[in-house]
């Protein structure tokens, strides 16, 4: 698959960035590489990574627990403390392997560790490859408040390998699937019709929409890298969605959600603010109701569940002014960003995501 040039880096796929990784891992440019991972990439992952990784510089191995009630400071400081303890200095190398949590920590580390060393992100699961890895925003959660702590900078390169999918569970790809149709609801509708009959997809034509997806996110992120304009197109149902993510993981009565499966609801509920405002028909609505819960089980909601969340909209990063905003769509392919919408809209949003 062809390269995708990002503003200060490359995305690389498959053998390609496995070559070019080595040409960037060289001992004139780099003192020591550090290598990542969680408990799970380095049992599944971290082997095919080494026996691809052709290199005269010494690598050291950082592994965290997995799992997103890690993704915080106090971890950020025990891998700051465990590279400056294994004699990392500002020529040293950070090589993210791993989902969301690992490249967004990672990154963060890396951004923020004598005041900024280089990163590369290896992304493992789908929804990294699509989102968490591309656009160069790193940081890590405030409690249980999502990203709330971070830093906009990009990585020195990008590799893909596709591989890595099938260390997942069919959970978890239903999970990276949520980003992928969020960026043919926002931006491609000829993108998002291609989801329509998902069964009849091979792994070849997946590859294919992998890289679609991330060249959406690509072209958007390089228009606007800092996020003050078309850039918050890509919050489409992450304000609804950061808040049930948020409110499952820190409720012990709650099974948490992967983070692609609270965006799905995200996206309905989001969704059905754009119809009610008269953005988006109600046959097109229907038809992402219908997608979208074809593919991710109904999330259950009760009343206080619903207050607590809409509670939690007020820490949301993306407000501005002290107004939470949302990015609604106007159409299937089209985005209106920087919108509002009252509790009363929000709360009829839920009770017809419910049937």
């Amino acid at each position: 698959m062809q390269t995708i040039q990002a503003t200060n880096y490359s995305v690389f796929f498959n053998e390609t960035g496995y070559e070019k990784l080595a040409s960037y891992l060289i001992p004139s440019s780099y003192s020591r590489i550090f290598i990542l991972v969680d408990e799970n990439t380095s049992q599944y992952c971290l082997p095919h990574l080494l026996n691809n990784l052709a290199t005269e510089i010494e690598i050291e191995i950082i592994e965290l627990e997995a799992g997103e009630n890690h993704k915080n400071i106090a971890t950020c400081t025990e891998v700051w403390a465990a590279l400056s303890e294994l004699g990392a200095d500002r020529k040293s190398i950070i090589i993210n392997l791993g989902g969301g949590v690992i490249s967004d920590l990672g990154g963060f580390v890396a951004c923020t560790f004598k005041r900024g060393i280089d990163f590369i992100n290896i992304p493992t699961t789908l929804l990294s490859m699509v989102d968490a890895s591309i656009g160069g925003k790193n940081g890590v959660d405030l409690g249980n408040l999502k990203n709330q702590i971070g830093i906009i900078r990009e990585p020195k390169a990008v590799i893909i390998d596709t591989e890595f999918l099938n260390t997942l569970s069919q959970r978890e790809m239903r999970s990276g699937l949520a980003e992928m149709l969020k960026h043919g609801l926002i931006f491609d509708k000829n993108y998002w019709d291609k989801f329509k009959n998902l069964k009849d997809l091979s792994t070849e034509d997946l590859n294919e929409l992998i890289h679609q997806s991330i060249q959406i996110k690509n072209t958007i992120v390089c228009e606007d890298l800092t996020e003050n304009g078309i850039r918050k197109a890509l919050n489409f149902g992450h304000t609804l969605g950061h808040g049930i993510e948020s409110y499952f993981l820190e409720n012990e009565n709650k099974t948490s959600l992967l983070h692609g499966e609270a965006i799905a609801a995200g996206m309905i509920l989001e969704s059905y603010i754009s119809k009610e405002k008269g953005w988006l028909t109600n046959e097109e609505y229907h038809e992402i109701k219908y997608i979208i819960n074809d593919i991710f089980e109904r999330i259950e909601f009760n009343e206080n569940d619903i207050n607590q969340i809409i509670e939690l909209l007020i820490y949301d990063k993306k407000n501005e002014f002290g107004k939470v905003q949302f990015a609604l769509l106007e159409g299937i392919g089209k985005i209106k960003i920087n919108q509002e919408a009252d509790n009363e809209l929000i709360f009829k949003a839920f009770e017809d995501y419910a049937v």
